[in-house]
């Protein structure tokens, strides 16, 4: 096992991944921007390095700077959280090449997985379900044309480069289809550096459910079930849950198959979430994020599994030490996103110093968040200030600590606002109650509000 793992991140995530260093006898050593200079991650750690200043681009997505301090502190590995460089094959192979772990999957796997385009078509070729669309980049008027006749309307664009819900455009009609491949394109070079996209055919009253999986060195990929992550605005995931509700077991089964069988098809190692649309009993595969989820917290309060622990097992070696029979899910876990933004400004994102932060408790309540009064609020960095996670004997029970613990939460400072009343209505919507909800749902919800307003 590691002596020393720096971590290259900031927030919830470096703060979460510190704790289960020390949990494990590893010294956490953390770099950070001039921003974050007394942020909680900062204070947990052992070691401290400023690598630059706010702006990300010069300090947490500049490897030479963070690769410097990890082999002048002399970590024997990167733990890279998720975002900025998480799933950068290039930052990963720069780790190698200097002798240092990164705790993800092999360079080569996370380029092909990077690729959109390259991971549809290996998931394809792995007998995984694809929605109607193109294997490869389209790049042209009359190409985008030509296969939007072919699969139909209404399809979606997609970033090839794309992730964590940004770089698409749904797209209803052929009227519409020029102009958003040109803003799809352009918007994708500003967000990824890349302008190629792909088509496919876009899922109406779909569910986004995804598989979390883990995959040894020595040939051993389990998956730690199902998680829900529909309750989404802009394809930006706000709730989720696991079990799915309403999935039928067949679909889970299924589900849980195709993750596995993709991870051994493309020698899969480390955590990764195989992300699925369901509708009914027809699953298309979506992608697969190589790293940590945001959610991760969801599928640990279910199985009991320190997701973040077996990151850092596989990454130094170690076998599993676990098999798929031993994983038994238990009960229903949610968890709610607490962002700092305003959603009555379309959910403009806030900055600025929190006055009072109080954090809810009681049984079976996890809180992960940076948060606390006088903490900093950056305007440089991604809005997630905190994530609510509450487990139940069954759903209903789930949701009931879900109310009660978003009713203690408390978050102010001057120009703070958050999702916190959001998703707190959605824990008393008729839809949602009913597990009637999809991926349009909460959009659906929030033009309907608009509207009255």
């Amino acid at each position: 096992m590691f002596d020393t793992v720096l971590v290259a991140n900031r927030g919830e995530i470096a703060l979460r991944v510190i704790r289960t260093c020390r949990d494990m006898g590893i010294s956490p050593v953390i770099v950070h921007s001039t921003a974050d200079e007394d942020s909680a991650a900062v204070r947990a750690a052992d070691r401290r390095v400023r690598i630059g200043p706010a702006d990300p681009k010069r300090s947490y997505l500049y490897p030479p700077a963070i690769i410097e301090a990890a082999l002048a502190c002399g970590a024997q590995a990167i733990h890279p959280g998720y975002g900025f460089l998480s799933e950068d094959p290039d930052f990963a192979e720069i780790c190698r090449e200097q002798g240092l772990v990164f705790i993800g999957p092999d360079p080569e796997v996370m380029a092909q997985l990077s690729d959109k385009a390259i991971a549809r078509r290996l998931m394809a070729k792995a007998g995984l379900p694809m929605a109607p669309g193109t294997t490869d980049s389209v790049n042209s008027t009359e190409e985008v044309a030509r296969v939007a006749k072919e699969i139909g309307f209404p399809l979606i664009i997609k970033a090839a480069a794309g992730g964590g819900g940004r770089g698409m455009t749904v797209v209803e009609e052929i009227s519409d289809l020029l102009p958003a491949f040109h803003d799809t394109r352009a918007a994708a070079t500003v967000a990824f550096g890349d302008n190629r996209v792909y088509l496919e055919r876009y899922l109406r009253s779909a569910r986004h459910v995804e598989i979390q999986i883990l995959a040894d060195q020595h040939g051993t990929i389990v998956h730690l079930g199902e998680r829900d992550c529909s309750m989404q605005r802009r394809h930006q995931k706000l709730i989720e849950e696991s079990p799915s509700p309403g999935l039928p077991p067949e679909v889970s089964q299924r589900l849980a198959r195709y993750a596995v069988a993709g991870a051994r098809a493309i020698g899969y190692q480390g955590a990764g979430t195989f992300e699925f649309l369901v509708s009914g009993t027809d699953i298309a595969f979506i992608e697969v994020n190589s790293r940590i989820q945001v959610e991760h917290p969801v599928t640990e309060m279910r199985t009991g599994i320190d997701i973040v622990r077996q990151q850092l097992r596989i990454a130094a070696g170690e076998p599993l030490g676990l098999s798929q029979q031993e994983i038994v899910p238990r009960g229903a876990a949610i968890e709610c996103r607490i962002n700092a933004e305003d959603p009555a400004r379309g959910f403009l994102p806030c900055a600025g110093t929190l006055e009072e932060y109080a954090a809810p408790s009681g049984p079976f309540v996890r809180v992960d968040t940076y948060a606390a009064p006088g903490a900093k609020v950056q305007p440089n960095y991604d809005s997630l200030l905190a994530k609510v996670i509450t487990w139940g004997t069954d759903r209903d029970e789930a949701i009931a600590r879900m109310r009660r613990a978003l009713s203690e939460l408390r978050v102010t400072g001057p120009g703070i606002h958050t999702t916190a009343r959001l998703v707190s209505d959605m824990m008393c919507h008729p839809s949602f109650l009913a597990a009637e909800h999809d991926t349009t749902t909460l959009e659906r919800i929030l033009t309907e509000s608009r509207n009255k307003a």
